[in-house]
């Protein structure tokens, strides 16, 4: 009995507290406005390229793993809280556990294993994404500038003379990277203010014009800081740095407008470096490059900063 003269255990109202917090818990978990069409993308975009699904299955595993770990330390908190807390009737302190060689054998070997195995999946994953063995359909060169992006198709463009390997507007990017470049391709590109539109949707940022099914090889230069080109659902990003080359590819394999953004901070109008990627058919594409050359937009933008002696050092180091 307690000291008033009821029955009531006095742990009754602590685990109808923690029921009640378990319940509101629950309910945020699951009122967040997601379908079950959603959860098992668990937020992130619809993938749109063909390399797109291996990032989601990354993340998703990482957060699955994330997620048994954090249930597990929670339950054993929880349970710790309600089992195991000190009595009202008793003063003493409880028994301390010391120098236990399994317990503290096991607190540093399982987070080594997990460490290492989303190590595992990260380099997989990560070398496959940024591997360039295969030789691209398309080549384009992303230039980042404070506060928009330039697009320089790399292309062979009926009625256009040119050179992209000899073009001095292209010196900043690798001759590791211009082999790859078709043959006499004179080229076209397009190039955005932060006060760009898209004329179909409206949305800010000059238009990445792309074709579905086809191998694209974005080879990444910035004229001032470092940039970050993202294509939200590409699921890939990858830094745009002054006097040092990037390149990755995908293969876009769903028609439509998506949008990008910088995803680095470069300085006051970061939040108006926009953009937007149009994949369309392979014939629309050779037509956009036909009317940006009709518009005289014919040749290369200067690519940005040329490539610095210490990376050009590395980069012959390594081959």
């Amino acid at each position: 009995m307690s000291p008033n003269g009821s029955d009531r255990s006095p742990r009754r109202p602590m685990r109808r507290k923690l029921l009640q917090a378990l319940t509101a818990g629950l309910v945020l978990a699951t009122a967040t406005g997601c379908t079950y069409k959603d959860f098992p993308r668990l937020g992130m975009p619809t993938p749109t390229t063909e390399e797109a699904p291996r990032i989601l299955s990354l993340w998703q595993g990482s957060w699955a793993a994330a997620l048994a770990v954090g249930v597990l330390v929670w339950g054993l908190i929880l349970w710790s809280a309600m089992f195991h807390r000190r009595s009202r009737t008793k003063v003493e302190v409880p028994p301390q556990t010391r120098y236990n060689m399994p317990i503290e054998a096991l607190y540093t070997v399982v987070p080594i294993i997990i460490i290492s195995v989303l190590f595992y999946f990260t380099a997989r994953d990560e070398t496959k994404l940024l591997s360039l063995d295969k030789k691209p359909d398309v080549t384009v060169n992303v230039v980042g500038f404070q506060w928009s992006w330039g697009f320089n198709y790399i292309e062979n463009v009926p009625g256009v003379s040119g050179d992209a390997k000899t073009d001095t507007n292209l010196s900043a990017i690798p001759d590791r990277f211009k082999a790859a470049f078709p043959a006499n391709a004179g080229g076209v590109y397009d190039v955005g203010t932060p006060g760009t539109r898209n004329p179909q949707t409206g949305n800010p940022g000059p238009t990445l014009w792309l074709p579905k099914g086809k191998t694209v090889r974005f080879v990444l230069t910035s004229r001032d800081v470092i940039h970050s080109f993202w294509v939200v659902p590409f699921l890939m990003k990858q830094d745009v740095i002054p006097g040092h080359a990037n390149a990755f590819q995908v293969t876009p394999d769903k028609e439509g407008t998506f949008l990008g953004k910088c995803a680095e901070l470069c300085g006051v109008d970061h939040s108006r470096m926009l953009f937007n990627v149009k994949v369309v058919s392979p014939a629309a594409y050779e037509q956009h490059l036909k009317d940006l050359a009709k518009k005289g937009q014919t040749g290369y933008i200067p690519a940005g900063i040329a490539q610095t002696s210490h990376e050009k050092n590395r980069e012959t180091n390594n081959l």
